[in-house]
């Protein structure tokens, strides 16, 4: 790892990344990447696949440590932090959603989504109770007492989502949730992690090969290859409409 620098990350990120240099099994996987999310913003990686969105993801959410380079979580150096420092910080901040729900077929859906919950010490009421009014923000609390073998794979994403945002993490690590969704569907689930974002002030790394899916980001940052394909770009998401905002009825 490289020696930390004097310049300290800038105040309004609340991840922010230099250099960051990694390898799978002698291959490269980022090179030279360092970009910076500001609190509330949603950030589109984008590239095609093998392009190093996963590995970066994965970086700045400290579940892989940079071979060189430094990660900063709102002005903490996760690049140097413990392994089980780390792990509080993934379970306590951050939240995860990827292309598979990767729910407990033996637990009923708000066991599911109150798992996050139960692990960090909550007790069981009050799991159930958040994850019971997750589920209702998002417009899946029928789904409660199912087992995730009842549901499609575009509800389960839903629930994924639900278990993501269930202990109100600071960021949402995002990697190609919508991969597996029919077109519907994914303008479905995009927009109620939007939409959640948006009212809970999260901020969200929304790792995607699919322009419509980056279209909804403030932001884009390109990746070929694993390195920066250019600077990163304004987005042009559509301005939500009020059918938009119907399609998830969040509460404040």
């Amino acid at each position: 790892m490289v020696a930390p620098t004097d310049d300290a990350p800038p105040d309004d990120d609340v991840l922010w990344a230099r250099s960051l240099h990694y390898s799978h099994d002698g291959s490269p996987g980022l090179i030279g990447v360092s970009v910076g999310v500001r609190q509330g913003e949603i950030l589109a990686l984008t590239g095609p696949r093998g392009s190093g969105k996963t590995t970066l993801l994965r970086c700045l959410a400290g579940s892989l440590t940079p071979e060189q380079g430094e990660v900063w979580f709102n002005g903490v150096p996760v690049h140097t932090m413990g392994t089980l420092a780390r792990e509080r910080l993934r379970r306590d901040r951050f939240g995860w959603i990827g292309p598979e729900p990767h729910l407990v077929p033996e637990l009923k859906v708000w066991e599911n989504v109150a798992l996050p919950l139960l692990i960090a010490g909550a007790s069981h009421r009050a799991a159930k109770h958040a994850a019971r009014e997750w589920l209702d923000r998002l417009d899946i609390g029928a789904f409660a007492r199912k087992r995730p073998g009842a549901l499609t794979r575009a509800e389960s994403q839903r629930v994924s989502l639900a278990r993501a945002l269930v202990h109100e993490p600071a960021v949402i690590f995002a990697d190609e949730p919508t991969a597996p969704l029919h077109r519907a569907e994914r303008a479905l689930l995009l927009r109620t992690l939007t939409t959640a974002a948006r009212s809970h002030d999260v901020t969200v790394l929304l790792a995607t090969h699919d322009e419509e899916s980056a279209a909804v980001a403030d932001r884009r940052f390109a990746l070929l290859d694993g390195r920066p394909a250019g600077a990163a770009a304004a987005g042009s998401g559509p301005t939500e409409t009020t059918e938009d905002q119907a399609a998830c009825s969040l509460s404040a």
